[in-house]
């Protein structure tokens, strides 16, 4: 079953069309007469180093910026592109572009990089735009150095995901900065490949295939984002030294949907991040030397799924909480490490209360074995034949267990405060609220059972209100996104 999940999650890796740029070998230059818009013969009698106030009010065509340059939107300005190309196309260094609303007309060559706004120049800062129907909303090609900040990106409604861009796309750049942006109905919202230095800070991804979507690029932090609702989940790829920290990966659903993927990634650190509600929680084939440590994993069907081909991760004060199965192998051997993590379905007592239990708690029953060779099995994971047969291996152990095992698990639930909560729209609408809820509920529980001294608290640090993410990233007032 793993391998044929496997299979079509590698198999929406991004093929020569996903690529954009990487297969392009040129980039759109001055748009044609017919096409250019009015605002360029104020862009082509600036002088370098300029502010250029952009008046309220709606400019058709495409524009062109090739010199060190500032255009400021002031109140409503809405650029909508000749649908033939890239709305506004940076050719110079240290050009800002800030405040407008961008209308791609949804047209363009996804081969030529379509864009709402596309970058091939270093250190451009784009910030405060809302980008809509445009095949990518904004391009980073060859633009070290650049920052894109409070941008609000939609793509084309009813496009399939093959059809259209990503909502930030980063190609072969260096030192880059995404921080605060939200993006919707795109293909990937970020899809990243060969740039590296980079920091990825407080965006929002959701309602796509790929909310993350990272390929040969090293030494990147990714910090306090949202990736949810997506077709796959997330996939990285290829790639060394990435640090994960107080993320959300949630409701990622579909069949191949993974909340975090790793494939042939080495020295990644992932940690106080919430990996909740997706069909299988955390991924690993090819890999080595990974660290997850204080991650919730919660309300998955399988928390971990991993190859036995992967070695030295080491999993170390995580919370497991309401997974249909912790792990899944496939294989007979590994050289991960679980060591102080908690798991709500462990059963193993702590009498002398000191918050770990008395005996290693077995990640992998005979059960889990077959489901992960064995894809009729799935059938029947939360039937009474699964629970049977894993009570019977318990009590008459006929069948050499994986010995895969926790050597010191938690016994309580542990106060991880710097792992994000669901925000409140998340909550609401899905059942990982109920999952949050419940957490406590069953940690309480499991201390009444095993007359602990102590319950079982959760304090995680509260989400961002609806009216605070709104007020992040506004368009011009008029503007429509």
């Amino acid at each position: 079953m793993i391998a044929v999940v496997l299979a079509v999650v590698l198999a929406q890796a991004p093929a020569a069309s996903d690529m954009g740029s990487a297969a392009s070998t040129s980039v759109e230059g001055r748009p044609a007469a017919r096409d250019i818009s009015p605002l360029q013969v104020l862009v082509d009698r600036a002088s370098p180093g300029d502010r250029l106030d952009v008046p309220a009010g709606e400019y058709r065509g495409d524009l062109l910026i090739d010199k060190p340059i500032r255009l400021v939107a002031v109140g409503a300005v809405r650029l909508v592109g000749s649908g033939t190309g890239s709305v506004v196309r940076v050719r110079a260094a240290d050009v800002e572009i800030d405040g407008f609303a961008i209308d791609g007309r949804g047209g363009g060559d996804l081969g030529r990089d379509a864009s709402g706004i596309h970058v091939a120049a270093p250190r451009a800062r784009i910030r405060n735009c809302a980008v809509s129907n445009a095949l990518f909303g904004i391009y980073l090609r060859e633009a070290d150095d650049a920052r894109v900040e409070r941008c609000r990106i939609r793509g084309i409604p009813g496009k399939a995901p093959g059809e259209k861009g990503s909502g930030v796309h980063v190609w072969n750049t260096l030192g880059f900065t995404l921080e605060d942006n939200e993006i919707a109905d795109v293909r990937d919202g970020f899809y990243i490949q060969s740039s590296s230095n980079g920091t990825i800070r407080g965006n929002r991804a959701r309602d796509l295939r790929y909310g993350l979507h990272y390929m040969f690029s090293d030494d990147n932090v990714f910090e306090d984002n949202v990736f949810e609702r997506g077709d796959a989940g997330t996939a990285l790829m290829y790639s060394k030294r990435i640090i994960f920290r107080r993320n959300r990966f949630l409701h990622n659903r579909g069949f191949a949907s993974v909340g975090l993927l790793f494939k042939a990634c080495d020295d990644v650190i992932a940690e106080d991040n919430l990996i909740a509600d997706n069909a299988r929680g955390i991924f690993v084939e090819g890999s080595y030397r990974n660290v997850f440590r204080r991650n919730i994993i919660a309300e998955s069907d399988i928390a971990i799924v991993m190859y036995d081909t992967d070695g030295g991760h080491r999993f170390e004060g995580n919370a497991f909480v309401g997974n249909l199965s912790p792990l899944m192998l496939v294989g007979r051997r590994t050289d991960t490490r679980f060591d102080g993590n908690y798991w709500s379905d462990n059963r193993q007592p702590d009498l002398d209360g000191d918050g770990v239990s008395d005996r290693p708690h077995l990640l992998v029953n005979v059960f889990d074995h077959l489901r992960s060779n064995l894809s009729a099995a799935d059938l029947m994971a939360q039937g009474f034949a699964a629970a049977a047969l894993g009570a019977a291996e318990e009590t008459f152990p006929v069948i050499a267990p994986l010995p895969i095992a926790d050597r010191a698990p938690l016994a309580r639930m542990p106060a991880l405060a710097a792992v994000p909560s669901p925000d409140r729209q998340a909550s609401r609408t899905g059942v990982l609220g109920v999952a949050m809820c419940g957490m406590a509920f069953a940690g309480g529980v499991r201390a009444f059972r095993h007359a602990r001294p102590a319950g079982v608290s959760i304090r995680l640090k509260p989400g961002a209100t609806e009216d605070a993410e709104q007020q992040q990233v506004r368009p011009s007032a008029g503007g429509r996104a």
